[in-house]
């Protein structure tokens, strides 16, 4: 007589995915590494481990482990600890390796999704302000941006984030060209600038084109360099364009995060 066998549920291996297994005291030692790459500064080996959520026992052994790796370093004079040649090493080679661009064209399809309008990434070209990619989002904008456009310094919300963060004499030349010689010491348009550059947002209504709004933000490099900027743009009527928006919310997160990607600071790349 034949027998059969029941079913049996799967097993944890079959039907649950698994994370990567790893090591969990590296886990551990490195969130003393985090605090000193988030500080920016050389710590008491109590405050640094505080930080670390640890007691200054069970952080010292890793201090020491690193200082032989070269990740960390102890001030001969001070005591305290900071990050090491290495982790220096390591932070430049990164930086070579990182492409803003790059990174920056990914991250367009998913922040036009979220905030849903078109959004673009200019960096500045040969002429001024470049627009090297634009992701339509689901409310359509009809202007004609495409890639390659030049985008006014004065006019329009990416050309006033670099005349706010970028070279103070290349956006003096572009702005020269586009007949608005001596705008940058302009008391309006300066103090337009100071906004930008307090909020990290630059915005317009209706001054390029009627009933078209935009928004744009910096994105920053492990220098403290402007690199490019995340703009959106959407009709005027529905668009709301104040620092405090929804749109300049995400737009604001996203180049946050790419500027963290790029070796910012966690201060510098803050909105």
């Amino acid at each position: 007589m034949a027998t059969t066998t029941p079913d049996l549920p799967p097993t944890d291996d079959e039907d649950t995915p698994r994370s990567p297994r790893g090591i969990q005291s590296v886990e551990v030692g490195g969130q003393l590494l985090k605090v000193l790459a988030r500080t920016g500064r050389r710590m008491a080996l109590k405050d640094l481990a505080r930080a670390a959520d640890m007691t200054a026992a069970k952080a010292h052994p890793y201090l020491v482990s690193f200082g032989k790796l070269g990740l960390i370093e102890q001030d001969a004079v001070s005591g305290h600890y900071g990050l090491g040649p290495l982790a220096m090493q390591l932070g430049l080679i990164s930086l070579q390796q990182v492409d803003p661009v790059r990174l920056a064209i990914a991250e367009l399809p998913a922040l036009a999704q979220r905030i849903g309008y078109t959004v673009s990434a200019s960096v500045w070209g040969d002429n001024g302000p470049t627009i090297i990619r634009v992701e339509e989002g689901p409310t359509a904008v009809y202007v004609a941006m495409r890639h390659g456009t030049t985008a006014s310094v004065r006019h329009t919300a990416t050309g006033k984030v670099f005349a706010a963060f970028g070279s103070r004499e290349r956006a003096a030349a572009a702005l020269a060209a586009e007949g608005f010689a001596g705008a940058l010491d302009e008391p309006a348009f300066a103090a337009e600038l100071d906004a930008v550059r307090t909020h990290q947002v630059a915005q317009v209504t209706d001054q390029l084109l009627p009933g078209i709004s935009a928004l744009a933000t910096p994105v920053f490099d492990g220098f403290g360099q402007l690199v490019l900027c995340l703009a959106v743009i959407g009709p005027s009527a529905t668009l709301q364009t104040g620092p405090d928006s929804a749109a300049a919310g995400h737009l604001r997160e996203a180049a946050r995060g790419l500027s963290l990607r790029l070796g910012a600071a966690q201060g510098a790349a803050r909105a």
